[in-house]
């Protein structure tokens, strides 16, 4: 996705931008993730990564979709969430989430990845009731065995950094690999959730069972099961 260039929301969606603060621990990567209030809120009791919708201020005469605003959005929500101060130009973007329709909060997302900045985590009373740095594996573990709530794009997200042993070679690693587009599908059986390159994505042109590459999370059972070639 180049810079500037607008986002496809689906009808109706906003727009959003949500950071993955990354730092080495003692036992390697660690992303921070922080826990939303379990009693109010379209991700109420989820463990989420800092952000929110972008906001006209953000927008700065760019398209409200445009990368610019979300980086601006990125640098906005993590201060007030958590109270870091990021640098908008080390953000690196990794993925943009377009739910599915009917999703309960319709907010096209764009990732961003950064190493952590000095300062205290001071954290919003009404949006973050915690917060943990966590090895990516060790959440994914707590969420097989029902302890953590995550969503799919947190999901999957963490698994995308399971196999990092530092900031410096995740950094790398998505710095060669670029945006993803991620556009969503529940299956009628609300099992799973399908993107655009899986071959059952368009029921219209493909039955189900078609052979095929795989692009899913299937979430009928714990724990859930991602099938990627991407």
């Amino acid at each position: 996705m180049a810079d500037n260039a607008p986002n496809r929301p689906i009808e109706g969606a906003g727009w959003a931008a949500t950071v993955v603060l990354l730092r080495d621990g003692e036992r390697g990567l660690e992303v921070l993730l922080a826990e939303r209030p379990g009693d109010r809120g379209s991700f109420a009791g989820a463990w989420v990564f800092p952000g929110g919708a972008v906001e006209p201020a953000d927008v700065a005469g760019d398209a409200i979709g445009s990368i610019e605003a979300a980086r601006r959005a990125a640098v906005r929500e993590t201060r007030e969430e958590v109270g870091l101060e990021v640098d908008a130009d080390e953000l690196v973007p990794i993925a943009v989430w377009t739910p599915p329709q009917g999703a309960p909060k319709p907010l096209t997302t764009t990732f961003f990845a950064v190493r952590v900045p000095d300062g205290e985590l001071v954290l919003a009373p009404d949006e973050v009731v915690s917060t943990e740095w966590v090895r990516p594996a060790d959440a994914l573990d707590r969420h097989a065995e029902g302890a953590m709530l995550l969503w799919p794009p947190t999901w999957v997200t963490l698994h995308g950094f399971t196999h990092a042993a530092s900031v410096d070679e995740a950094l790398a690693d998505l710095a060669g690999r670029g945006v993803h587009d991620f556009r969503a599908r529940r299956d009628d059986a609300r099992r799973m959730v399908l993107w655009q390159e899986d071959a059952e994505y368009d029921p219209a042109a493909e039955p189900a069972g078609a052979a095929g590459p795989r692009h899913r999370l299937v979430m009928d059972s714990l724990p859930w099961v991602y099938l990627s070639a991407f």
